[in-house]
């Protein structure tokens, strides 16, 4: 889920001053962590207690608590400030931006085995869209981008079973069957290149039209930091954008180390303290 709180950072400074480009230097000196960082974090605190509904209403309304000022939307500021425990039928992307960690419950050793996908991680995946982005393009684009982390760690891991040859060696093969599924499951379309979206690409926070241009930042993409690039090269909600592509780029390149240690730097001690306990807790999933 680091992945998703370097995009997030990287992102910060860009989502009300959008640039067009992708030669800008990745951390500036003024960026910090937003609210898509802290629900990542509080989506990751669930999954570490069990990863039921309680649990992330339970950690989404701690954690936001905590960090009050950090760009949540009006809804969603209002829910976390309230006595309810019930969602309000949001579509906005930050179902898509906290959902990360759900995605490396998934065990691609039972899918290599048995050729089924793993249903725990996806269960999770939805119960965390659904306790507040209850409707059916909130819930797509959640799964959609689990789908995609999923899909890089298994295609780029090279979890295969007997009847297939790894393909892992073949970013362009993994990136196809990536983007067909995507396609085919969740009806996005992902055929336009970033030059043809970035043009006329605005500020938007649906997961409709947020999710699929993350995505297509990542498919473009050469390696981590190219995939961050790209995402903010397009403008629109700049840090979400980045957060959902820096998922999934995770699950494919990896992230050099020291963009893992500058995104450090600016996390404060609680935050560190999440990613230090799903450091441990993540190799039992």
């Amino acid at each position: 889920m680091l992945g998703a709180i370097v995009g997030d950072i990287v992102g910060s400074v860009y989502e009300w001053h959008n640039i067009k480009t992708k030669d800008f230097p990745l951390f500036r000196d003024d960026c910090f962590f937003t609210d898509d960082t802290v629900m990542t974090c509080a989506v990751a605190e669930a999954v570490m207690n069990g990863g039921e509904k309680d649990a992330f209403i339970d950690a989404m309304k701690k954690y936001g608590r905590m960090y009050p000022d950090v760009g949540y939307g009006g809804r969603f500021g209002m829910w976390i400030n309230s006595d309810n425990r019930e969602p309000y039928n949001s579509f906005g992307n930050g179902s898509a931006m906290r959902v990360s960690p759900c995605a490396w419950m998934m065990d691609c050793g039972f899918c290599a085995r048995t050729g089924m996908w793993p249903s725990n991680g996806r269960d999770r995946a939805r119960l965390s869209a659904e306790v507040t982005h209850n409707h059916p393009e909130g819930i797509k684009g959640a799964m959609a981008t689990t789908d995609a982390i999923f899909m890089c760690r298994y295609y780029f891991g090279g979890y295969y079973g007997d009847y297939e040859q790894p393909i892992n060696d073949d970013p362009a093969e993994c990136k196809k069957r990536i983007k067909e599924h995507i396609e085919s499951e969740y009806g996005y379309d992902l055929s336009k290149t970033l030059d043809e979206i970035r043009p006329t690409y605005r500020f938007n926070e649906t997961c409709q039209d947020t999710v699929p241009q993350a995505i297509i930042a990542f498919l473009e993409s050469t390696d981590f930091e190219d995939a961050i690039r790209n995402a903010i090269s397009l403008g629109g909600d700049s840090d979400t954008l980045a957060t959902i592509t820096g998922s999934i780029a995770e699950a494919a390149y990896g992230i050099p180390d020291w963009i893992k240690n500058k995104a450090y730097s600016y996390l404060d001690e609680p935050l560190k303290d999440v990613l230090r306990r799903w450091k441990k807790f993540i190799p039992r999933g």
